[in-house]
């Protein structure tokens, strides 16, 4: 019985101990003064912002576009024969100069052929001269200097002039007249055989050598012309707008700090239908200094335009194609604005009203209505603290 109250009054003071221990904990954390309480802040975004000024600015137009030559022709033989050596060798890459003889083509037997004409013509006119001082004696004159200035090694001298027709039916009876324009026919044919080269330039392919045989319209070789180039540049039909033909463009390299100047001199009045843009042309001269390639890529700057009361932004501040944000009350308000050029990297525009606020940057992921500071305007905000009561037991 002894044994069984010892272990009650164990227990009950342990329980008695515990429950003093929690008391006392409870009582001490009352005792104790509630910390001040932080005020939950409002998150707001940083952008950064411009006030809506309108001025006058000035608009370029760039573009880069591909070199090409102005001339580029076949070269085809106007004779058939066998391909002589010249001064210019027929190899591609080849240079040569306006006028330089390119090849010819074998002429030996159009040449002896053409002298021997021109000797049977002497003749006739030699048997012709005596009629001509008895039947046409104020003729005489001019036709025996004809007959002596006629050189076989040379090309016919003109005809001398005459106004009677008595003397036409003569010279006609004695074909005189058929034979005289059939030695000047020849002639050219035989012109026709010496290729001279039309303009300063290079062979771009090549497709018969000296030395072998062509026929009349043969292909030779293919010539591009190098001292005047045509930059082909295309631009989208809204930039296009701003370029004229005859305004005078800065060409330069990406690779090299070379500059030339071009001139517009043609504008397509067709739009590409795979890319959407609108063919200008730009003809600039080649110069040793600054040596020009066709094929190469280079950039083009087009005078600018004035355009009035406008503004300039970056282009990734605008989405949906003509909206952006403005701030008003610290908060973002969606607007539309007028596009009048898009660049490169800006655009030009109106629409908004002179002192709003625009944002400049692109906002990812915000809707309208958001808050929002002005970066360089942001205030060092303290956090409010509240205090709560403190509980005394």
């Amino acid at each position: 019985m002894k044994q069984i109250d010892r272990r009650i009054v164990i227990i009950a003071a342990f329980i008695f101990i515990v429950g003093m221990a929690f008391g006392l904990m409870k009582f001490l954390i009352a005792q104790k003064e509630k910390p001040l309480k932080q005020m939950a802040e409002i998150a707001k975004r940083v952008v950064k912002a411009e006030e809506v000024k309108y001025k006058t600015i000035i608009a370029p137009v760039f573009a880069t576009g591909r070199l090409t030559s102005v001339s580029e022709i076949d070269i085809i033989a106007e004779a058939s024969g066998k391909i002589l050596k010249s001064n210019i060798t027929l190899k591609k890459g080849a240079e040569f100069s306006k006028g330089d003889v390119l090849f010819t083509i074998y002429t030996n037997e159009a040449i002896l052929a053409l002298k021997a004409k021109k000797s049977q013509f002497l003749n006739s006119l030699a048997n012709l001269l005596p009629d001509i001082k008895i039947d046409y004696p104020e003729y005489d004159t001019q036709f025996r200097e004809f007959f002596t200035s006629i050189d076989v090694n040379k090309t016919l001298p003109k005809l001398p002039d005459f106004k009677s027709e008595k003397l036409e039916i003569f010279l006609a009876s004695r074909n005189v007249l058929s034979d005289y324009y059939g030695i000047l026919k020849d002639e050219l044919q035989l012109s026709r055989h010496t290729i001279v080269a039309p303009f300063n330039g290079t062979y771009s392919d090549v497709y018969l050598e000296a030395g072998a045989y062509t026929n009349t319209g043969g292909r030779v070789a293919r010539a591009i012309q190098t001292d005047f180039f045509e930059l082909e540049a295309p631009l989208e039909k809204l930039d296009a707008q701003w370029v004229n033909v005859g305004d005078n463009v800065k060409i330069y390299s990406e690779l090299s700090s070379a500059k030339w100047q071009g001139k517009v001199v043609r504008k397509s009045k067709f739009v590409d239908p795979n890319t959407q843009s609108q063919q200008l042309y730009i003809r600039l001269s080649n110069s040793k200094e600054n040596p020009l390639l066709v094929g190469e890529y280079l950039k083009a700057t087009f005078p600018g335009r004035s355009v009035n009361n406008v503004m300039e932004a970056p282009r990734n501040a605008v989405f949906n194609s003509n909206e952006v944000f403005v701030i008003n009350n610290s908060q973002l308000q969606k607007k539309i604005i007028n596009i009048i050029k898009v660049n490169e990297k800006t655009l030009i525009f109106n629409g908004l009203k002179e002192g709003e606020m625009l944002v400049m940057q692109p906002l990812i992921n915000v809707l309208e209505g958001t808050l929002v500071e002005i970066l360089g305007q942001q205030k060092e905000s303290k956090p409010t603290k509240k205090k709560s009561k403190s509980k005394k037991d």
